[in-house]
C-alpha cells in the first residue's frame, strides 16, 4: 500500500525495492517469504529489489550496519529519501529517523496515521490481494495462516487485532494488485510451528 500511495501521488521516483534477507534459507527476515517470491514481486512492479543479507537472527548492530552500507550507495547518486510502509508506532517511527538523520537521509511515510481499518478495506476494494504468511497465535487462530485478506477476512477479524496486522498480529505476502503488471501464481505449502508464530509456507506456481 505505501509503494502504491507513492507511485500514485506521481512526486517521486522510486529506484528500487529493499529487503532483508536470511542467507542461509534464503527467505526474508521478517516473516520467511521464500527469496524466489520476493523476485516475482520485484519483475511484477518493475522496479528492481536490492537484497540486504543477514545471518540468521542478526543483531541490531549487523541490520544497522548493512542497511547503512547499502543506503549510502544510493546518497551516493543524490537519494536522499526512503519509503516505509508504518502507520502508527511512534517509537518504530523513530528509531528509523534517528538513523536515517544520522546517515544523511530522510523518511517518507506515506501510511502514517491513517485508520487502520480503512486502509485494510481500501486494500482490498482497490484489488490487492494477499495471504498471510505468519500469525501470532497469542491473538490469532493458527488456521488463520495462509487466510486470504478478503471481505471474508475483514468480516471475520477478532477485535483488539489491528486490521492491518501493525503491531505485528500477522504478516502477508501480496500476490496481485494494482502495482502489478501481472498476478503471480502461488500455491500454499506446509505450516511451521514456531511458538508463538505459525508460519505457512508460499510456492511459486499455481494449482
Amino acid at each position: 500500500m505505501a509503494l502504491h500511495e507513492i507511485l500514485r501521488s506521481g512526486s517521486y521516483d522510486v529506484v528500487a525495492l529493499i529487503t532483508t534477507v536470511t542467507s542461509q534459507y534464503q527467505r526474508i527476515c521478517m516473516h520467511g517469504v521464500r527469496e524466489s517470491l520476493l523476485e516475482a514481486q520485484a519483475k511484477a512492479t518493475g522496479i528492481p529489489c536490492d537484497k540486504i543479507y543477514m545471518s540468521y537472527e542478526p543483531t541490531n548492530q549487523e541490520y544497522e550496519a548493512k542497511l547503512k552500507a547499502t543506503l549510502h550507495t544510493y546518497l551516493a547518486k543524490g537519494i536522499k529519501r526512503v519509503v516505509f510502509g508504518d502507520i502508527f508506532l511512534e517509537d518504530l517511527k523513530a528509531y528509523r529517523d534517528q538513523n536515517l538523520a544520522a546517515w544523511g537521509m530522510e523518511g517518507i511515510y506515506p501510511l502514517w496515521k491513517r485508520d487502520s481499518r480503512e486502509l485494510i478495506q481500501h486494500f482490498v476494494t482497490q484489488g490487492f490481494k494477499a495471504v498471510l504468511v505468519c500469525v501470532d497465535e497469542r491473538v490469532l487462530p493458527e488456521s488463520w495462516a495462509g487466510k486470504s485478506i478478503d471481505e471474508t477476512f475483514l468480516a471475520d477479524l477478532p477485535d483488539g487485532v489491528d486490521p492491518c496486522g501493525e503491531n505485528g498480529e500477522y504478516h502477508t505476502f501480496v500476490y496481485e494488485g494494482p502495482i502489478f503488471q501481472d498476478k503471480i501464481d502461488i500455491t500454499l505449502g506446509e505450516q511451521v510451528v514456531k511458538a508463538p508464530f505459525v508460519y505457512r509456507d508460499v510456492l511459486l506456481g499455481g494449482l
